[in-house]
């Protein structure tokens, strides 16, 4: 779903002018032709604003961990970046049986896991059914850095559940032989393929677990973590020489040599440094930024052939804020609506994000972007003042009084999040007399102390791990919420149990088709929005500035990205150094 904002209404895609020179060309290897006139060498200068928290598959729970897991790892299946359909990956097809429950997946001979010195004789061996075995049995293994069982293999694969507490093996994986393997369903699935997908579900080596344990860093993807030349400041994915992928014309990939990927605090310097031919592609731009570059430079936008595009889409990310519901004051519900309510999401949105983003969260806490799922249907927050005020004053804070002290606790990430917070502070106190006070902190800290319920609000993002609206509503399952209320709770850190909500989301998450699965789905979103334990502020959209010579690199509203098959098309530039990594 495209949207295009008044400003730039006029341009399909916005073509922008070098602001560079030739430094943006400069991160071209020598080069070789391949068929179809796709070229091979150079390297890609990407940004994160947060440092990846782990590249041990079943620990990765944040953006940028998954971005770069999805070089490194591969998996039985993968999206396609254009659609986010599902394609074969080291499974090179499979079968579903007549229940919908039994997969039997059939494994690409020659496949090999990156070299390593963990392997003998420092060569990456062949990647056997043997291995996504224990790849899978890991996922469901009971230990404090498993973020990935709730969303993968829980509720979902027979003997995940028993393996997970310690009362059983995982009986729905089975072996069959080294290239065949069956995975048995507890129920039908409309999305299991897509998880499949996900970098959490990528093949590893015990060979490499045993050696560098939740440090793991080695998979069967088209890049390999170069560890000598990544820091806290970047990170340096290299070429795998013996990737297995090829393309629709049959080319050996990946076709790029390496991926550079820099942590930039803000967007603001991302811009910076895209103008100054430091970066090759960034995404969530500042929208008023980009007004400007179009009313200064709209000569530029002209120029043929181009040399930078840009794009604006919906994305499957929804902004939202959650509420402790398990202490005052917010284990009152009558607080929590008046929150919702104290809240003008059309002014946040338009005044404090300057239109970047697709919408105000009006609607459920999916966002637009699912065709099929209307979200209008969903009843929100609106904006109303007086509903509020009265809701408070029956909550036991009339006109905000004796309302005890709040913080929002919110992580690291530019100006956005912090102009965002401020704002919501601001109208809480006009709309509902209550001061709440706000801190910032590393990513890490923030969902540590979310899932451990030492908050009272905490600003989140959710973004679809497949392209579902179950990948958003399984965040509030209940039966992923620990019975000891002192262990941690993720994803669901809202502790949220409703048992009516449960009920419809296992209904549209085990329904054999479509239509079903997303009736049932529309009736927990409305409990959930109905019990309000978080306050859905908007539906993200994406502004993506990107080098004219990039090729397949496609936007999608996943922001999923496999770089597999991206490269320049412009041969023979300067050759790559180390002094240019630096």
């Amino acid at each position: 779903m495209k949207r295009k904002t008044p400003i730039l209404a006029i341009f399909l895609l916005l073509i922008l002018a070098s602001c560079g020179g030739d430094k943006n060309n400069q991160n071209q290897s020598e080069s070789t032709e391949a068929k179809g006139g796709r070229v091979y060498g150079g390297y890609l200068r990407l940004s994160e604003t947060e440092l990846f928290q782990s590249l041990n598959p079943s620990s990765i729970v944040d953006v940028a961990s998954n971005f770069i897991g999805t070089q490194v790892y591969d998996g039985l299946t993968r999206l396609n970046n254009a659609t986010l359909k599902v394609e074969p990956a080291i499974a090179e097809k499979w079968e579903v049986d007549a229940t919908g429950t039994k997969y039997t997946f059939h494994l690409r001979k020659g496949v090999v896991f990156q070299d390593d010195k963990c392997f003998s004789g420092g060569t990456g061996r062949e990647v056997k059914a043997a291995d996504f075995k224990y790849s899978f049995e890991l996922l469901c293994k009971n230990t404090p850095e498993n973020g990935a069982f709730v969303s993968t293999f829980k509720d979902r694969v027979k003997g995940a559940n028993a393996a997970f507490d310690g009362k059983g093996s995982l009986d729905g994986v089975k072996v069959i032989d080294d290239y065949t393997l069956e995975i048995t369903l507890e129920h039908p699935s409309t999305v299991f393929l897509q998880i499949l997908a996900e970098s959490i579900c990528g093949v590893v080596a015990k060979e490499a677990v045993e050696k560098y344990g939740k440090d793991i860093k080695v998979g069967a993807g088209a890049f390999v973590y170069d560890a000598a030349q990544s820091n806290k400041d970047k990170v340096v994915l290299r070429k795998n020489p013996n990737y297995y992928g090829k393309d629709s014309l049959g080319n050996k990939l990946p076709f790029l040599d390496s991926i550079l990927i820099y942590t930039v605090p803000t967007k603001e310097q991302e811009l910076a440094m895209f103008k100054d031919g430091k970066l090759d592609m960034i995404t969530s731009l500042p929208s008023q930024s980009i007004k400007e570059m179009v009313e200064t430079q709209i000569q530029d936008f002209q120029s043929a052939p181009p040399k930078y595009l840009l794009d604006n889409a919906a994305e499957m990310i929804t902004q939202y804020y959650t509420f402790n519901i398990t202490r005052p004051p917010f284990d009152n519900i009558k607080v929590r609506k008046a929150f919702n309510m104290a809240v003008n999401r059309k002014k946040l949105v338009e005044e404090t994000l300057n239109n970047q983003a697709f919408g105000a969260a009006l609607y459920g806490f999916t966002p637009q972007t699912f065709s099929g799922y209307d979200i209008t249907k969903i009843k929100g927050y609106e904006y109303n003042v007086t509903e509020a005020k009265k809701l408070l004053a029956e909550a036991g804070y009339p006109n905000g009084r004796a309302f005890p002290p709040v913080k929002i606790i919110l992580n690291s990430g530019g100006a956005r999040n912090t102009n965002v917070v401020v704002e919501i502070q601001k109208q809480l106190l006009e709309n509902l007399n209550v001061n709440i006070d706000f801190e910032v902190v590393p990513l890490a800290k923030k969902i540590d102390l979310a899932a451990s319920g030492q908050t009272d609000i905490v600003r989140e993002a959710w973004v679809a791990d497949y392209p579902s609206p179950e990948s958003f509503l399984s965040v509030f399952y209940g039966a992923t919420v620990p019975k000891d209320p002192n262990q941690k709770s993720y994803p669901n850190t809202v502790r949220y149990k409703n048992p009516q909500y449960d009920k419809y989301y296992m209904l549209g998450r085990d329904a054999i088709n479509r239509d079903s699965s997303f009736a049932n789905f529309m009736k927990a979103e409305q409990i959930l929005m109905n019990d309000a334990p978080v306050m859905v502020l908007w539906y993200d959209g994406n502004y993506r500035l990107i080098n004219y010579n990039i090729q397949n690199a496609y936007s999608n509203a996943m922001r999923y990205r496999n770089l597999s098959d991206v490269y320049f098309k412009a041969p023979k530039q300067k050759p790559e150094t180390k002094d240019s990594i630096k």
